[in-house]
């Protein structure tokens, strides 16, 4: 999609959840690729977690996130598929004040082009909260390449055209 020259490139503070009960930060591959794409990009890591596959840990970790000024945007890694401990899009849905569900369908179309029906075990949402947007991506790195590259490089670039998140983020508390 094209990116407009023309206009300012603003950078956006980025939060990075992985969600997992066994990686640290010492071997978290999908969430330093998130890192790596976003700062690369000229984005800022606000702050960066790990948590456990609870709904309530998530919740609290979003809901700190979302209150923090500081922080635009979160993206999570991991949790989002079908077994009992993939919880990440239960707590978004928590803190969700609106589903972005266009989200969820373009990520499973470009996954569908590399890893066939397997995609459909993938329930990768979005969601605007109390004016932060969150993004919650498979644990996979190649999950996390297709998120970023495939939608979140475009929407989180002020450049793009013919539109953009970041162009929204001022009207997100509207009422």
């Amino acid at each position: 999609m094209p990116i407009d020259d023309t206009r300012t490139f603003l950078p956006v503070r980025i939060a990075v959840l992985t969600v997992s009960d066994t990686r640290s930060l010492a071997d978290d591959r999908s969430g330093d690729t998130l890192v790596e794409r976003l700062t690369t990009a000229g984005h800022i890591l606000a702050d960066r977690a790990i948590e456990q596959d609870d709904a309530n840990i998530i919740v609290a970790r979003l809901n700190a996130w979302i209150d923090d000024r500081d922080i635009d945007v979160v993206i999570t890694t991991g949790g989002t598929g079908v077994t009992g401990r993939d919880v990440t899009p239960e707590a978004i849905e928590r803190t969700a004040e609106k589903m972005i569900p266009g989200f969820g369908e373009l990520f499973r179309w470009l996954s569908y082009a590399k890893i066939g029906t397997s995609t459909v075990q993938s329930r990768a949402c979005a969601a605007v909260a109390r004016g932060t947007y969150l993004f919650a991506l498979p644990g996979s790195t190649g999950a996390v390449k297709d998120g970023w590259d495939g939608i979140l490089q475009d929407q989180l670039d002020s450049r793009h055209r013919p539109c953009n998140f970041v162009e929204l983020m001022p009207r997100l508390m509207e009422r």
